[in-house]
């Protein structure tokens, strides 16, 4: 929303503008990103993902083949490491066998 305003603010800032050209455009950019920011961003998208539900995030299956996997939270290990069995515990060495080895 900031770099919106931002944009509104330099683009309404070409209006002013001798020039009837750059008048026109700055009038353009400044409505069209006023449009976009305020009324696409903060109604029409969150209410056809609220219609859409789950199907919104719906990734068709050819696409999911070609995309890589990326695992960025190590849910994939998580699974993993819950599903390996436990390692057996180390074996304990007696003091004095310690010693030899060291």
């Amino acid at each position: 929303m900031a770099a919106a305003i931002i944009m509104i603010s330099v683009f309404s800032g070409f209006i002013f503008e001798t020039d009837d050209l750059v008048a026109m455009m700055g009038f353009g950019l400044a409505s069209a990103v006023l449009f976009d920011a305020f009324v696409v961003r903060m109604a029409i998208v969150p209410a056809v993902h609220s219609l859409l539900g789950d199907a919104a995030w719906w990734l068709p299956k050819r696409l999911g083949r070609l995309l890589p996997n990326v695992d960025v939270e190590g849910e994939r290990l998580r699974r993993r490491l819950q599903a390996a069995p436990p390692s057996p515990a180390p074996r304990s060495t007696p003091d004095h066998e310690r010693d030899l080895v060291h």
